[in-house]
């Protein structure tokens, strides 16, 4: 029977992967300048610093590097703390857990007031007992570091703690160090058949708890 539950955030209980794909367009209309591209595809492998430099470059921002860092991070701290939405049916979902006792806690790429912001916004925050970010922990989803702190947290053994993820390396990682692991779809995910094949359990969305508590605890 699982006892805790470690949930990703973004693209797993909140619906905020869309901002990514339009930051770097909507950052450069607040600047009066029309993308002559898709950004997105441009920045995909771009650090900000990277991204800064080619807005200087490439549509004559005159901003400093600095100054257009400090304007992408304003614009996603608005988003986070005025706009971003649930996904649908994560409240009803996490009640239900709540009811069966389960313990329950965050781990994240997303720096953490940006996940308070959020979370207090939308009412959710109360069901987590604590939020890791992986910069605290100084490792990526590419280790299992920031899981087994929130494992650690929680006081439940791996066998009994599933990891709740939409991106399919987070995913894999969890899995391999012996976690029980639910994929989540999210269309920012283009590898679903094969998060589908490595989840211990797959939801589409989460509207169906028995469904998914009969298949994680069988």
């Amino acid at each position: 029977m699982i006892k805790g539950a470690i949930f990703d955030l973004d693209g797993t209980i909140l619906d905020s992967m869309i901002i990514w794909d339009t930051i770097g367009e909507d950052y450069l209309r607040s600047l009066g300048k029309e993308p002559k591209e898709n950004l997105k595809e441009t920045f995909k492998t771009f650090t900000l610093e990277q991204a800064a430099q080619y807005y200087r470059e490439n549509y004559g921002v005159t901003l400093s590097v600095d100054e257009i860092i400090d304007g992408i991070n304003k614009m996603v701290e608005r988003y986070y703390a005025e706009t971003v939405p649930l996904k649908s049916g994560v409240k009803v979902f996490l009640e239900q857990l709540k009811a069966k006792g389960i313990k329950m806690c965050i781990a994240t790429v997303t720096d953490k007031p940006l996940v308070e912001a959020a979370l207090d916004r939308l009412e959710a925050r109360d069901y987590f007992s604590a939020i890791f970010v992986c910069s605290e922990v100084g490792r990526s989803k590419e280790e299992p570091h920031i899981y087994r702190e929130a494992q650690k947290h929680l006081e439940t053994a791996k066998s009994k703690t599933v990891v709740f993820e939409d991106a399919l390396h987070a995913l894999k990682t969890a899995k391999a160090d012996g976690f029980v692991t639910v994929g989540v779809f999210d269309v920012h995910e283009e590898n679903q058949e094969e998060l589908k094949r490595i989840a211990d359990c797959y939801i589409e969305d989460y509207s169906d708890f028995e469904k998914f508590w009969n298949s994680i605890n069988k």
